[in-house]
């Protein structure tokens, strides 16, 4: 999947809504990738009038869904696995509609046995290359 321009994301979100089969949703992607962009589409979609920004420095977002919770992480200032334990990563996944997790890296060996999904976003100058699995 391909995004050229900024409208194009509305049609990346209506492809993978009906994929998501899991509550964790790890986005990847380097600085300015979209990642956060992507959020806010998918939340509009999934009909939530929340304001939604990066969680820099909150590290955690809550939004509100119809269909339940969704809460936004960004696990990029932590450093190691003891600082996303301490945020209560756990709890929040398992009362959670959705959980997306920006930069997950520091914790992804912990999901091992857990189904969850995988999106990369890659800057590639000219557009964003995206795969979803």
């Amino acid at each position: 999947m391909k995004v050229n321009s900024y409208n194009e994301w509305e049609q990346i979100v209506e492809q993978i809504i009906p994929q998501l089969k899991h509550n964790i949703l790890l986005l990847k992607g380097n600085l300015g990738a979209g990642k956060t962009t992507f959020t806010q589409f998918l939340l509009k979609k999934l009909e939530s009038t929340d304001e939604v920004n990066s969680p820099t420095y909150s590290i955690v977002n809550e939004y509100n869904t119809p269909k339940g919770k969704v809460y936004h992480f960004d696990l990029y200032r932590l450093k190691n696995i003891e600082e996303v334990y301490d945020i209560g990563i756990e709890e929040y996944l398992d009362n959670s509609f959705l959980c997306i997790i920006e930069w997950p890296e520091v914790y992804e060996e912990e999901l091992y046995g857990l189904n969850y999904h995988t999106m990369s976003i890659v800057n590639t100058g000219e557009n964003r290359e995206i795969s979803f699995d």
